[in-house]
Order: structure tokens, then C-alpha cells, then sequence
């Protein structure tokens, strides 16, 4: 009787363990867990004739989730979020919103969210002009000595930069010089 109850119905058997192991592999596998990671912001088809002159920030807080093995240091360590502004032509202020589709992660790994969501970038156009260049003095020169003449070469340097931040600068200065010995 015994031995009956073991080869009764074997292919029903052996199919319901077949379904067991298989409902093991798929719901107790490697967890999936949450992190949250600092990762650069990378611009793509920065404009030539354009600056960004406000707004850039260097790292993004993204909320990843994925397989305990994906979301290791090492595996993370490329990240990044990237913005193309291969679009932008004109000077004035863009947003971009972080999506998954401008966010490099690991495969397996998906993106939930991003702190902060949206990067505003002020974008100007890039002047360039010489300016004069000034000694600056840390000390003056010992008693009984004085400073007979100046003299630098070269005397203006060029500058490059957004135009509202070029059109600020009035001169540039050297290292502070010190003439105490």
C-alpha cells in the first residue's frame, strides 16, 4: 500500500515539484533593494559660442533600486546623469528635468527618482577680452628701500567667459609678491 501511494500518479508528481522549484527561483531570488547615490552631472553638445553662467551643479542625488549585487560601490561608481544641450542656440534660461532616459546606471538597476528633480541652467554668450594685469604686494619692501618702477610683462591678458561675468572684471592681479627680504 505503501509502496503504491509513492508511484501513484508520478508524472502529477514529479510536474508539482517541477512548479515548486520553479516558483522558488522566481519569487526567492537576490532581494531587490533601494540606495540612494550621489553621481556627476555630465553636459553632452555644450554650444560653442554659448557659456552656462548660472544654475550648473555638480552632483545629483538619485534613488536606485535593483538586485543587492547591482547597487554595490564599484557597479555605481559610473553613474551619471547626462544633459545634451545640443538644442540650446540662444542665450536665455533652459530646465531640464532628470528622466530615466538621461540617467546612466548599471544594467538591472532602474532609476526612481532624483534630488533635485530639475536642473535650470542660465546660459550666455561667451565674450572674450584683454584686460591690464596689476602687481599685488603681500609687503612692502624693507626700510630704506622703495619700489623705483613697475614693470609686467605681459602687460594685459586675455579673458574668456559669459559675458555679464567678462564685462565685470576690471583687471587681474598676480600672486601676492613679497618684498620684505
Amino acid at each position: 500500500m505503501k509502496k503504491q501511494w509513492f508511484t501513484q500518479n508520478l508524472g502529477l508528481k514529479f510536474l508539482s515539484l517541477l512548479v515548486a522549484v520553479l516558483l522558488w527561483v522566481v519569487f526567492i531570488r537576490e532581494p531587490h533593494l533601494m540606495t540612494m547615490v550621489w553621481v556627476p552631472v555630465l553636459l553632452r553638445g555644450t554650444p560653442e559660442n554659448l557659456e552656462v553662467s548660472a544654475g550648473l551643479i555638480e552632483r545629483v542625488q538619485l534613488e536606485l533600486l535593483g538586485p543587492a549585487s547591482q547597487l554595490t560601490p564599484e557597479r555605481l561608481s559610473e553613474a551619471a546623469v547626462i544633459l545634451d544641450l545640443g538644442n540650446v542656440d540662444q542665450p536665455g534660461e533652459r530646465t531640464y528635468t532628470v528622466r530615466a532616459s538621461n540617467v546612466r546606471v548599471p544594467p538591472g538597476v532602474r532609476f526612481s527618482r532624483a534630488i533635485p528633480s530639475q536642473i535650470r541652467l542660465q546660459f550666455e554668450r561667451r565674450v572674450a577680452r584683454e584686460v591690464p594685469v596689476r602687481i599685488r604686494y603681500r609687503s612692502g619692501p624693507p626700510e630704506g628701500y622703495f619700489i623705483a618702477e613697475e614693470v609686467v610683462t605681459p602687460a594685459q591678458l586675455p579673458i574668456v567667459g559669459p559675458e555679464s561675468n567678462v564685462g565685470n572684471v576690471a583687471f587681474v592681479e598676480t600672486d601676492a609678491i613679497d618684498l620684505s627680504n
